[in-house]
């Protein structure tokens, strides 16, 4: 564990620091330059902004409202294949540098938001590798144990973050590059949905697949760098914009039941690890303690579509990026990157139209088995390896690092890395959990829950994980509705619930304030449900669990005098259900003590 933290480094310890006049910024810069220079071993920056090169930085915290600048004066690192402008972007490969004129649109952002760079860190060279040791800058060193690989391609982002040299870091991730690096380091890795954070002036590896990633401390810093970072922008083609029911309002502290998916025993894979096998085995007794319901699913399609990222022709993107540098000056590559890279302009067109019909047979089956559950769970990486073990075998070592974490872009799956526990061998071991596309924020809020579980520190500081400050949140996905009439399973509208996913949850019965009709009209017949607290009676009721997304169509469909409002159950809970307008029971019949419409409707 290392002591030299001079700060907490969380976003909201450095506010609350500066606000009482305690620390500035540039205090803080400097003193990160001269512990920067105690890990210069470790091999973490390409490029280390100087005092000169980062005082625009300050001077415009000058210009920035601090309630209005969310990121004000907070450090944060670069991977040096996303731009900085002014700086050279290396991709780690000194022969393909370039110096941009503008930043990155995420970087910018963030800078925007007073954020303000500290450098551009050490990679896997053209992000091919998930260990950090392809770079001519040297091997990147794990935070904890300088003679174990601290993950790639993102390695100096999450050293340099593990290591308190900056608040949190950019990476990017193809294969595992925003979630191996966290888990050996101690940090969340949050590897958001493609196309949620701009791609624009980011060097690719594979421009289909690719996404930027954030390292932080934890998940409440996380999701606020999140929401500063992300948004739709018409300069990336594979831009996506982020929908309402992801966005960060719905982020906070996960409550309730949870039901996840595990892989079953037979199909995971340490490695001989024996320390990590037993972190991972202890971390479900945790969730389980914790009242989380773990449901096995087969591993089986996800391991064969994670196979396609590199022995399919995905790699062709990879060899499309390093143009014309492999076809011309291919010695100027790393030789175990030039490897992976250079068969890539061999595959044709008939190979990569095979693999997506292979793809997206496999993406239905992953998908289907998700469907029932709130996230998927897996060790991040099944074994944490010595630099010296990687260098004597670096294609196996390194595709060993992806058991767990190639499939995932390629099936459009967002997910993030949680540390849960520092193993018996000394390492930091983690989890990742895995959802469908622009479920980033259900995740975060499941991470949290995950994460305070585990009594951590902060990367490799002494300072403790503190509770979030979020709040609690349920799932959003599905939404109750409480049904009396002619949407009761089987009657003759209930295809208007089964048709858009809905799922019987419960048959209940109101609490004893309710008076039904049944109203004139039809068919279909249908009744009216009316509050009367002095004269009412327990009605029985269906609740219904409809999917979020279908919750808006379902209510637009309903006829006056219906509509939706909230009704009290016998246990004195409030659920979204069906009332009706007074009005509507003008000459209707009151039926009130047949007790349901079931009732009514069999003596018809």
């Amino acid at each position: 564990m290392n002591m030299q933290f001079t700060h907490n480094m969380t976003v909201s310890s450095l506010q609350s620091a500066y606000s009482a006049g305690t620390l500035t910024p540039a205090a803080l810069m400097a003193d990160i330059r001269a512990r920067a220079s105690k890990f210069s071993e470790h091999n973490i920056w390409i490029h280390l902004l100087s005092e000169q090169e980062q005082a625009p930085y300050l001077e415009s915290l000058s210009q920035k409202d601090k309630d209005t600048s969310p990121l004000w004066g907070i450090p944060f690192a670069i991977k040096d294949n996303i731009d900085l402008a002014g700086i050279p972007t290396t991709a780690g490969c000194e022969a393909f540098a370039y110096t941009p004129d503008v930043s990155a649109t995420v970087v910018q952002q963030l800078i925007d938001a007073g954020a303000i760079p500290v450098g551009k860190t050490n990679l896997d060279q053209f992000a091919t590798g998930l260990n950090g040791t392809r770079s001519p800058w040297g091997a990147c060193h794990n935070a904890f144990n300088a003679d174990y690989v601290s993950g790639g391609s993102s390695s100096g982002s999450a050293v340099s973050v593990a290591l308190g040299l900056a608040s949190f870091s950019l990476g990017t991730d193809t294969a595992g590059s925003g979630r191996v690096p966290a888990c050996f380091n101690n940090l969340i890795g949050l590897k958001p949905s493609r196309g949620l954070l701009s791609s624009a002036g980011m060097v690719p590896a594979c421009r289909s697949l690719d996404c930027m990633t954030i390292f932080a401390y934890g998940t409440d810093d996380a999701n606020s760098i999140l929401a500063v970072a992300e948004g739709r922008d018409d300069k990336d083609a594979y831009s996506r914009k982020n929908p309402f029911q992801n966005s960060s309002r719905h982020y906070g502290v996960r409550a309730g039941s949870l039901r996840v998916g595990v892989i079953p025993k037979a199909q995971l894979n340490f490695f001989g690890d024996e320390a990590y096998e037993k972190a991972y085995f202890e971390t479900l007794d945790t969730l389980i303690a914790d009242k989380v319901e773990l449901i096995e699913i087969d591993y089986a399609p996800f391991e064969e579509a994670a196979k396609l990222l590199y022995e399919g022709p995905w790699v062709a993107e990879r060899y499309i990026a390093t143009q014309p540098l492999i076809d011309e000056r291919p010695e100027e590559i790393f030789p175990v990157v030039r490897d992976i890279i250079a068969p890539g302009g061999e595959p044709k067109a008939t190979a990569l139209f095979k693999a997506e019909y292979r793809l997206n047979a496999l993406k239905a089956t992953c998908e289907q088995q998700l469907d029932q559950l709130d996230c998927l769970l897996t060790p991040t990486a099944g074994t944490c390896f010595t630099i010296a073990e990687m260098l004597a075998e670096p294609i196996l070592r390194n595709s060993q690092l992806g058991y767990y974490t190639n499939f995932m872009n390629l099936l459009d799956m967002a997910s993030i890395a949680v540390p849960t526990q520092i193993a018996d061998n000394g390492l930091p071991f983690g989890i990742t959990l895995v959802g469908p596309a622009f479920s980033d924020r259900a995740l975060l809020s499941i991470a949290s829950r995950v994460h305070a579980l585990s009594a951590l520190t902060l990367g490799a500081s002494d300072f403790s994980l503190l509770p979030s400050t979020a709040p609690i949140v349920g799932t959003s996905e599905l939404i109750d509705v409480l049904v009396c009439g002619a949407h009761l399973e089987g009657l003759p509208l209930n295809w208007q619930l089964t048709e858009r996913g809905g799922v019987l949850k419960s048959k209940t019965k109101t609490a004893p304030v309710y008076r039904m009709y049944a109203l004139a009209g039809g068919p279909p017949f249908r009744p009216g449900l009316i509050l009367d607290e002095q004269n009412g009676s327990a009605i029985d009721v269906e609740i219904w669990q409809v999917p979020a997304a279908q919750f808006g169509s379902f209510v637009n469909g309903i006829p006056a005098p219906l509509g939706i409002g909230k009704v009290r159950i016998e246990n004195g809970s409030m659920v979204s259900g069906f009332i009706c307008e007074p009005y509507g029971i003008e000459g209707a019949e009151e039926i009130t003590q047949l007790g349901g419409w079931r009732a009514y409707m069999d003596q018809k």
